[in-house]
């Protein structure tokens, strides 16, 4: 069994050798451990550190975003023969001493895809906004994928063979909510284990400025995959609104002529609600052949990972 470690870096020159040092040397379950760094086109010694470091290096020409170097690291790492892929955040937020028990739930063949729960209730660097944020956030997931995740933005995470081979990531901002919907939607074991971080770690952000361009961009992020993977439910959902309109103002209308009122005062609201029937119908028509345009997708997806196993090998 061969565990890689994967750390996405960019311009990380002066926190990845004391990230890099505190990764642990062997993992009990594994016979092989390697670390790999990937360089998501660094403008200093990112990579020249890495490598004095020990760790392999996948460098990307141009800088592509956590994401891409994250999709880029778990190809890369299955072409090295892993079993299991750990993923670190290379400004060394998270206690790597918690890898062991990040991986467990994989070598008991309880889940397939594992994330560290930093508990962030109890983060004293987060502020109240942000702990209520994230909260939400992670209810907001948990439900859409099905899954029992208790820190949908958490980075520390670990990636069965299998599973990796199955994912596929379509945006640049962050893999972290994309990863757990597309998981839930291909019915892979998700858990979640309680993490540490380490208290040092507080270089701010560079996903985001503030806390509500996070929330905007990870709502679009959500809304995205949502409806790449699940179509139907996001169609039907937009086509009720104006259907109800619609069939409330048809009701109106038949009521006034049931009851012998003039109905010639109320054809507007016969005409609107018309209108928005036709409207609401399109809608879910439209959900309909985005619904059969996501089943050829997962179509394709099943075929890429078979692909991918065919050249990488099988799971050991």
């Amino acid at each position: 069994m061969k565990l890689v470690i994967q750390i996405p870096a960019w311009n990380e020159e002066e926190q990845l050798a004391e990230t890099l040092a505190a990764l642990p040397r062997a993992v009990a379950g594994f016979d092989e451990l390697e670390v790999l760094v990937v360089d998501d086109g660094s403008e200093d010694r990112t990579s020249e550190v890495a490598r004095a470091s020990g760790a392999a290096v996948r460098r990307l020409p141009v800088h592509r975003g956590l994401a891409v170097a994250f999709a880029a690291g778990l190809r890369e790492a299955l072409a090295r023969g892993a079993d299991v892929v750990v993923n670190t955040d290379a400004d060394n937020q998270y206690d790597a001493r918690d890898i062991a028990a990040l991986v467990r739930p994989i070598l008991e063949g309880t889940a397939q895809l594992v994330i560290g729960d930093r508990q962030v209730e109890t983060l004293r660097h987060f502020s109240p906004t942000k702990r209520l944020l994230q909260k939400l956030g992670t209810a907001v997931v948990r439900r859409l994928s099905g899954t029992s995740v208790r820190d949908a933005t958490s980075g520390f995470r670990a990636i069965s063979r299998g599973a990796a081979l199955r994912m596929h990531v379509f945006t640049r901002f962050t893999y972290t909510l994309e990863t757990i919907l597309q998981a839930g939607e291909a019915g892979l074991g998700v858990a979640s284990v309680p993490v540490r971080v380490n208290p040092g770690a507080r270089r701010p952000s560079r996903l985001f400025r503030s806390d509500a361009g996070y929330v905007l961009r990870s709502l679009a992020s959500i809304a995205r995959i949502v409806t790449l993977y699940n179509p139907l439910r996001i169609f039907l959902l937009l086509g009720a609104l104006p259907i109800g309109l619609g069939a409330a103002l048809l009701l109106r209308f038949l009521w006034f002529y049931l009851v012998g009122d003039s109905p010639a005062g109320h054809v507007q609201s016969l005409l609107l609600a018309v209108i928005l029937v036709v409207i609401g119908a399109l809608i879910w028509l439209a959900g309909i052949i985005a619904d059969l345009t996501a089943v050829n997708r997962r179509l394709l997806e099943e075929l890429v990972e078979h692909e991918r196993e065919r050249a990488l090998g099988p799971q050991r």
